[in-house]
């Protein structure tokens, strides 16, 4: 298994890593966005992948204003590869203050 891919990480370790409260990731799970792994007793694991997916999400709900809803339709419409790049470059370019500032294309 790819480590990106390993689930490692229990739920308050993953929350704190993606700067969101546990009750955020349980929400994100309830809305289908999110799908950690689940140990024979129930316990929640989150690999980094599911951390990357994580950051977009807040981002598009934090930054861009988009609801789960639209997060979800987003998601269902886009490669998530390709979206989590295109979000890459935007924190990047807002950053370094270069071309694209503030605007992602979705």
């Amino acid at each position: 298994m790819a480590r990106a891919s390993r689930p490692v990480y229990v739920i308050s370790i993953a929350a704190s890593l993606a700067g969101c409260h546990p009750r955020t990731l349980r929400i994100y799970e309830e809305e289908g966005l999110v799908d950690p792994v689940r140990t024979e007793t129930n316990i929640r694991l989150y690999s980094d992948d599911d951390l990357r997916r994580v950051r977009a999400i807040r981002y598009l709900t934090q930054v861009r204003g988009v609801n789960l809803a639209g997060v979800k339709l987003l998601l269902q419409l886009r490669d998530i590869g390709d979206l989590l790049e295109e979000i890459a470059g935007s924190w990047d370019d807002e950053e370094t203050g270069g071309p694209g500032t503030g605007t992602a294309r979705f």
